[in-house]
Parts: structure tokens; sequence; C-alpha cells
């Protein structure tokens, strides 16, 4: 355990990542890293409107609770949740019982399949925000950091006309730098020249 403790409290990071571990983890082996799975962007995207008003590392905190609660993303399984289930949902304190939120994420898997069936993938739509090539950005601090870009709101404005809720450009902008998109490491951080 120590040995695991020593590396990261030598590694210079991202002014945001705190020294939770579970934080470290996330900033080291998740944040900025490109992702293409669809199932993966699914959970992102309902991860990211999950978090509105709250801080990421309490979504992380309940992320495995996500898993179970929401039979581990599966968007055809969601996409048939009833009110039964929505009612189970918010009565289960593994994930944050926000009612809006739960809806949101049954209507973000049906309009997920729309676009699956529609362009062939998740991975497919997304990506093209950035010209399906990651860009990696060089900033000197985090106060440089943006909350919102062109492409968050272009992206936005696109996933809200297919159905999408939760899903401004702010969340959209976070969804970029979570799924690899834009690599917002900033230019002192060990992981600032990619993964």
């Amino acid at each position: 355990m120590l040995n695991d403790w020593l590396p990261r409290m030598n590694k210079q990071r991202c002014e945001w990542c705190t020294s939770d571990p579970l934080y470290q983890h996330y900033h080291d082996h998740e944040w900025g890293r490109p992702v293409h799975d669809d199932r993966t962007l699914f959970e992102l995207l309902i991860l990211e409107g999950a978090q509105a008003g709250l801080n990421w590392l309490t979504v992380l905190k309940k992320r495995e609770g996500y898993r179970a609660a929401f039979d581990n993303f599966d968007a055809e399984k969601i996409a048939r949740y009833d009110q039964e289930k929505i009612e189970t949902l918010m009565a289960d304190s593994n994930i944050i019982r926000n009612r809006l939120k739960i809806l949101s994420a049954i209507k973000n898997a049906r309009a997920f399949l729309t676009i699956v069936d529609e362009f062939g993938s998740f991975n497919d739509f997304m990506w093209q925000f950035v010209n399906y090539e990651p860009r990696l950005n060089h900033w000197s601090t985090q106060a440089e950091v943006p909350v919102v870009s062109q492409e968050s709101e272009t992206m936005s404005k696109k996933l809200k006309k297919q159905g999408f809720s939760f899903i401004g450009p702010t969340i959209c902008y976070a969804y970029m730098q979570s799924s690899g998109m834009i690599n917002d490491h900033t230019q002192y951080c060990f992981l600032y020249h990619g993964n």
C-alpha cells in the first residue's frame, strides 16, 4: 500500500485533482484518455449529467452504485425502465437520488439508441465534434482551462435536438474532457504530453 502511495505523492497533477486516491486514479488513468467504446461513452454522459450542481468526486464515489443500479449502463435495458424501476432508483442511496436526473438517464438511453440506429455507433456521432481526433490543449494553469467551447456548444445543441437532456454546453465540455476528445492536462501535469 505504501508503495502505491509514494509515486502518487511525487507526481505533479492538474490543480483540480485533490489528494483523494480515487480522484488521483481517475486523473492518472482515465481523464483525457480517448474513449471509443459506446457503452463507456454512454456511461460518461449519464455520469456527467448526474454531476450537475455537484462535484465530480461525489459522482466518482457513487460510480459503482450507478453501474449496479443502471444495469451496467445497458441503454436497451435503461430505455425500458418503468415507474416501478424509477421508484426503486429513487430509494437507492448508492446513486444521486434526483428524479429529474433519473428521468433524464432514461430519456438519454432512448436517444442514445436512436443515434446508434441512425449513425451506426455513438462513438461516430460524438467524435465528429473534434473531427475524430483528440485535441491537446496547452494551458499553463487551471485558471486558463475553459468550461465551454464552440465544440461543446455545438455538441449540446445537436444532442438536445436528438432528444437528450441534462446536456448543456458546460456538461458537454466536461464530457469531452472525460472521454479524451479534449486533453486539458495543464503543462505542469505529468500527463500533459498525452497518454
